[in-house]
């Protein structure tokens, strides 16, 4: 159960943020903005924080689920579950805010990517350190 609130709370909070980020570098933002606008940023990332987490709850979620299965698969190792989980959200993520149109590219791509990869490895790394994980059982043969 600590597994899906450390996936619920970092989620959508950090994923949110990186979103805000993509957009903002995508639209050209970044290019025409000073130092001192920065601040706007953080403005318009708390201010959105509320939708960060009702559309970002339920895909976390999910790819904590994930994450628990996998647990549960003894060959895998820790590093190797937070790369596979990651991986999944890098694709799901990319998928899902990345626009096939004529805009669409590599960067987009991995940019989008990134808006899934980072938050489910951050998660999954805290839970991996700090929540206690069962063990599953040893087969009887």
């Amino acid at each position: 159960m600590k597994r899906y609130l450390v996936f619920a709370l970092v989620g959508p909070f950090v994923g949110g943020f990186l979103l805000l980020l993509t957009t903002t570098y995508q639209s050209g933002y970044w290019t025409q903005t000073s130092l001192g606008e920065v601040g706007k940023l953080f403005v318009v990332f708390f201010k959105t924080l509320q939708y960060s987490y009702l559309f970002g709850f339920l895909p976390s979620l999910m790819i904590g689920a994930v994450d628990d299965i996998l647990t549960h698969v003894r060959r895998i190792r820790p590093g190797l579950r937070m790369l596979l989980v990651g991986l999944f959200a890098f694709i799901l993520a990319a998928f899902t805010y990345g626009s096939r149109g004529s805009d669409s590219g590599a960067v987009q791509f991995i940019l989008y990517g990134l808006v899934g990869f980072v938050p489910t490895v951050i998660s999954s790394w805290l839970v991996h350190h700090y929540v206690e994980e069962r063990q599953p059982a040893a087969a009887a043969g």
